[in-house]
């Protein structure tokens, strides 16, 4: 007898991102954008699509299928997927002109608020036959001069070794290979997990036909997430890749960076890694 593993589909991802966003916008608080910023932005964004209209002679059949793809987006729930994979990573580029500490790169849109918390050295929650080789991923958090951060928090995430995230796919135990992993009083911590593989985005929604129709492909290199906190200090939301890794120079969110691409060392059981966070003061 064959089983298939069920595949998260466009629109359940966009709900559950969707809703995730929702928190996520709530634990950050309301942006204090002034009306005049607002004008600027908004006008600004308008002018740049008025100019790819008129330099591109755009047709009115191509503007009503522009006009169905934008509802097909947020009917879907889409919104937080497009964007995350589309735009975040200028976001995140123009945000890192003024912070100092370790590189970050995109949230995306696989986060989950409030999982489990656990001791400096952890073993993530997982299933009994979780498939996929062992990672145990080490490291530090200091501050810019170098003094460790006691208590500062790992808040971590990752897809399992077929591209799945848990809150995400039907199949998965809700928390699966999610954590808040607490730094013991010298800022280290120790955390087992296991290696993820790279994944495609969900395709059977609008994002996946525009990719489709634009020839583009909609897969992501391995990463593991992680948001690093620690009282006073500004939160690191990063994610890191692995030497060598598929899709790594051509990922579909542009989100990858060579400071954040890890060289794992292979052990009897599977692979260690390790990698230290600085964080500036907030």
């Amino acid at each position: 007898m064959t089983t298939t593993t069920p595949s998260p589909t466009a629109a359940g991802s966009g709900a559950n991102a969707s809703e995730a966003f929702r928190a996520s916008s709530e634990r950050r608080g309301p942006a204090a954008t002034s009306q005049e910023r607002t004008d600027r932005v908004v006008r600004r964004v308008l002018e740049a699509i008025h100019q790819v209209v008129r330099e591109e002679e755009v047709t009115y059949p191509e503007f009503q299928a522009a006009k169905r793809w934008l509802m097909d987006v947020g009917e879907g729930g889409e919104w937080p997927l497009f964007l995350d994979v589309f735009v975040e990573h200028e976001i995140e580029k123009v945000a890192a002109r003024t912070q100092r500490g370790t590189v970050g790169t995109i949230e995306g849109p696989y986060y989950l608020p409030g999982q489990t918390r656990l001791p400096a050295v952890a073993t993530l929650p997982m299933r009994a036959d979780e498939k996929g080789d062992k990672l145990v991923f080490s490291g530090q958090v200091r501050d810019l001069d170098g003094h460790p951060l006691p208590g500062a928090e790992i808040d971590f995430w990752q897809a399992d070794a077929d591209g799945y995230y848990s809150g995400f796919a039907p199949h998965l135990p809700d928390g699966n290979l999610r954590a808040v992993v607490v730094a013991d009083g010298q800022g280290r911590f120790e955390i087992s997990s296991i290696k993820p593989a790279p994944y495609q985005i969900p395709t059977d929604g609008p994002t996946g036909a525009l990719i489709s129709a634009a020839g583009w492909h909609p897969w992501r290199p391995a990463h593991l997430h992680l948001m690093v906190r620690a009282d006073g200090h500004r939160q690191i939301t990063t994610q890191l890749y692995f030497t060598g890794g598929e899709w790594l120079d051509d990922d579909v969110a542009t989100a990858t960076k060579d400071e954040l691409v890890l060289d794992p060392t292979p052990t009897a059981e599977g692979w260690a890694v390790e990698y230290d966070f600085v964080l500036e003061r907030a």
